[in-house]
C-alpha cells in the first residue's frame, strides 16, 4: 500500500471533526494507519431493534466508515473518497456491550479502492464477527466537482 499524502492521518482527525452523524451514535475510530481504520462503539439502547441486537442499519455504517476512511488515508490531499457501492453479509446477531469495527484496503487503485471490513460484537470480553463487508471507495478528483 501506498500514501500519496504523508499527513493523512491528520487529514482523517480533520474530517472526522466533520463527521457529525459519526459523533451522532458515538463512533470513535482509534486506529489510523496506511490503508487501515478501526473504531469502537458503546453499544446502547439506541442502537439496537425490536429483539435488543444491534441495528443492521448501524452495522453497515460503521463497515462503511471503516473501509472508507482506510481509503482516505491513501489518496493525495486534494482527492475525496466517497463510497461507490457496498455489499455486507450479517452473520451473527450483534449482541454485547461493544461493536469493534475494521476496515482495509484490499486492492489500490487510481480512481477506485477495493476494501473491506469487519465489524465484531464484544460480550464478556469475547469478539464474536457479526458482519463482513466488501466495498468499492472511489476517489473524487478536484476536477470532477467543477
Amino acid at each position: 500500500m501506498k500514501t500519496f499524502n504523508p499527513d493523512f492521518k491528520k487529514r482523517v482527525l480533520k474530517h472526522l471533526d466533520k463527521q457529525f452523524f459519526m459523533k451522532h451514535i458515538g463512533f470513535q475510530l482509534n486506529v489510523i494507519e496506511v490503508g487501515r481504520t478501526e473504531g469502537r462503539l458503546d453499544l446502547q439502547e439506541i442502537h439496537k431493534q425490536q429483539a435488543g441486537f444491534a441495528h443492521g442499519g448501524l452495522v453497515a455504517t460503521l463497515a462503511d466508515i471503516t473501509a472508507g476512511f482506510a481509503a482516505v488515508t491513501l489518496v493525495a490531499p486534494e482527492q475525496q473518497v466517497v463510497t461507490g457501492e457496498i455489499k455486507i453479509s450479517y452473520l451473527n446477531p450483534g449482541v454485547g456491550e461493544q461493536l469493534i469495527s475494521r476496515g482495509w484496503v484490499l486492492k489500490q487503485g487510481r480512481k477506485m479502492n477495493f476494501c473491506e471490513s469487519e465489524v465484531w460484537a464484544v460480550k464478556d470480553g469475547v469478539e464474536t464477527l457479526i458482519a463482513k463487508a466488501s466495498a468499492t471507495m472511489v476517489t473524487i478528483f478536484p476536477e470532477d466537482i467543477r
